[in-house]
């Protein structure tokens, strides 16, 4: 085995070092969600590469998403009925809650508030 007889100097190993220059990695930006991706990977966000689902993360979120906007659209519904039950309710509530109350007022003409002060 070879063994150098002397050391390299800092010098010179500074020299041949100095072609070993970092380099700024390519970037992309995701076409699914936008985020900032090295280039030929997949996404770290989605879990997408070229616009085609991967990574298990995406797959179970896409087959998911049509459940959750089911469950949303239903549950929309019975929040909808259930909102128009409970405003038909007060409605009504109120409707009879006025009617007992307040007896309806007739409009008093001049003639008959004159009557009146006149019999007071």
């Amino acid at each position: 085995m070879a063994v150098p007889k002397k050391r390299t100097g800092k010098s010179a190993q500074a020299k041949r070092r100095a072609n070993w220059k970092a380099t700024v990695p390519a970037t992309t930006t995701c076409k699914n969600c936008g985020s900032i991706v090295l280039t030929h990977t997949v996404c770290s966000e989605c879990g997408t590469y070229k616009n085609k689902p991967v990574s298990i993360k995406n797959v179970m979120t896409a087959a998911g998403e049509k459940e959750v906007k089911e469950t949303k659209k239903a549950s929309k519904k019975v929040k909808e009925t259930e909102t128009k039950a409970e405003e038909t309710k007060a409605e009504a509530e109120n409707t009879d809650a006025a009617s007992e109350e307040k007896p309806k007022r007739t409009r008093k003409t001049k003639k008959a508030d004159a009557a009146e002060s006149e019999e007071q």
